[in-house]
């Protein structure tokens, strides 16, 4: 008993719960957090007061010009031409409906609404994880949905025919890049999957078009797709304008997309593909259960980052005759009914507000994709 005692004695037994004590001063609450990632070191803490002082210099001028002395009414010029006068949004407001459809006939508009309506009908669905009938929605949004609105739009199901010169403003940019992204990634994964194939007559011609078309601007491949491409073709046959500029953008991304899928298929592990042979898998089944889910998961930045610089780019079609979005602003610019020295300025604006907001938006549903698929966390 004696050795027993001895050898409690040794050890400190707690007999009743410790009182519970402050946390550490300066670790928890807003100051602790400011001090902890804005003034942590000399270094950060001369940012910091570079930073307010660029945000004091910057952003009450562009609050007063944007908010407090905007002109929000108006019927012309005269209302932002005024001394002290801020952003001319009246401007914005009475071309609003020509930034959106461009110079489609007021009386069919309501066919770009159902088109729009039409996107969002299958978007939405699609966005949401829970929602049923994947299949069904994917194959809605990649053949009925492209096949209905062309014919909605040009003049189909007996409607009036629109001719594509008139199409124009926010309508232009979603066409474009829509028909863009849904070519683009089925057809960047044949690239890469060519590029990567072992038959050296399909690897070599898709390196090529790949190589190729990487190492030509944008600008270029839509000047040769609208004015060299017809001087190609037998007499008599001739593309739409805005087909030949649908075709020469869906290229120029796809080769792109393929360079990402590619980097994906290398990131999985070689024993993935052994074990899908070990399997009893061939080629194509085994790149649809096995490589291509695993690849496509890694690469989803990358994607989304292409199909962020192609609704951008879309804005290049200007170039050859037509008028997108940005397109659409600038040739309102030279309204003699709103030339004033702030309409430019107030037009980019509004027309770079359009784009963040569609780019932020598919830039934050790729993160949410990321954080339910778990890509680059540790299980």
């Amino acid at each position: 008993m004696s050795d027993l005692q001895a050898q409690t004695d040794l050890f400190f037994v707690r007999r009743e719960l410790a009182t519970q004590e402050a946390p550490p001063a300066m670790t928890v609450g807003p100051a602790a957090w400011v001090k902890r990632n804005l003034f942590s070191t000399p270094g950060n803490s001369i940012l910091t007061i570079i930073g307010i002082a660029l945000i004091v210099l910057i952003v009450p001028p562009i609050i007063n010009w944007a908010f407090i002395n905007a002109v929000w009414t108006g019927t012309d010029r005269t209302a932002c031409i005024a001394e002290g006068s801020g952003a001319c949004w009246a401007f914005v407001k009475a071309e609003f409906a020509q930034f959106i459809y461009g110079r489609y006939p007021d009386a069919e508009r309501w066919r770009v609404n159902v088109m729009f309506a039409l996107l969002l009908l299958g978007l939405v669905p699609m966005s949401i994880p829970s929602a049923p009938f994947k299949r069904l929605n994917v194959l809605y949004l990649f053949i009925v949905f492209p096949v209905v609105s062309y014919y909605l739009l040009t003049g189909g199901f007996g409607l009036s025919v629109v001719e594509t010169p008139l199409w124009g403003g926010l309508m232009l940019t979603v066409v474009v890049s829509y028909v863009g992204i849904v070519f683009s990634l089925p057809a960047g994964i044949l690239l890469a999957l060519g590029r990567r194939s072992a038959m050296p007559a399909v690897r070599f011609v898709c390196t090529a078009f790949i190589e190729i078309v990487r190492g030509i601007p944008l600008i270029t491949v839509l000047f040769m797709s609208s004015v060299m491409l017809p001087l190609f073709l037998p007499q008599g046959v001739n593309f739409d304008k805005l087909l030949r500029a649908l075709i020469g953008v869906a290229l120029f991304a796809s080769v792109y997309m393929a360079e990402t899928v590619r980097g994906g298929m290398q990131a999985v592990p070689k024993g993935q593909y052994e074990g899908a042979k070990a399997v009893g898998l061939s080629y194509w089944p085994m790149m649809r259960l096995i490589i291509l889910p695993q690849a496509l998961k890694l690469v989803i930045p990358g994607i989304v980052g292409i199909f962020i610089a192609l609704f951008k780019d879309t804005s290049l079609v200007y170039i050859i005759g037509l008028f997108d979005l940005l397109g659409i602003v600038r040739t309102n610019f030279a309204d003699p009914n709103w030339a004033s020295p702030e309409t430019p300025a107030t037009g980019l604006v509004f027309a770079a507000a359009v784009y963040w907001v569609f780019c932020f938006a598919m830039s934050r549903y790729s993160q949410y994709v990321e954080r339910r698929l778990n890509t680059g966390r540790k299980r």
